[in-house]
């Protein structure tokens, strides 16, 4: 990580890299985050949490292998794991690869206050900030109010990007 929190730090917000002793935390949040839309295909619970845990690993892989040199981090506040945030810098951007919450932090203004250090961060040199975005994802009117905006359909997600220099409402 090599950039300051400040909003999020106000929150009570840390980040920390994350270690191989994350992974069962990581299942965990992402199979918070498609658990109702597994649970609409009607498989038996196990069934459910079967393919949860294959689906995780296979992101976990795809992230590793796409984006090496991307930062990865442990969202924590009060020293409890909370979230992951995983991103990567290039020249033109800072790349939003994933940010996701457990549900008891969602929609608490922890998300908000992380995506408005990053945005400082980018802007301090420049850049914009990129994520691609599910389109029924409930945060995309989060995206929509920091500036993102949407520039390229990716079928079931749009690429949105914030110009390097947008004004945070």
């Amino acid at each position: 990580m090599d950039f300051a929190l400040e909003a999020a730090a106000l929150l009570g917000i840390t980040l920390r890299p994350m270690t191989d002793d994350d992974l069962p935390f990581l299942e965990a949040l992402y199979a918070s985050t498609r658990a109702e839309e597994v649970a609409a295909v009607g498989w038996p619970p196990e069934m459910q949490q079967a393919f949860l845990r294959q689906q995780h690993t296979a992101q976990h892989a795809h992230y590793r292998a796409h984006y090496a040199q991307a930062a990865w981090c442990i969202v924590e506040r009060e020293g409890e794991a909370i979230g992951r945030l995983y991103w990567r810098e290039s020249e033109a951007d800072i790349h939003i690869i994933d940010i996701s919450l457990v549900p008891r932090s969602r929609g608490t203004g922890f998300g908000e206050a992380l995506l408005r250090d990053m945005a400082a961060h980018a802007a301090q040199d420049g850049r914009g900030l990129s994520i691609f975005v599910e389109k029924n994802n409930p945060a995309r009117s989060l995206y929509q109010r920091l500036g993102f905006k949407p520039v390229e359909d990716h079928g079931v997600y749009d690429f949105m990007r914030r110009p390097p220099h947008s004004a945070l409402s």
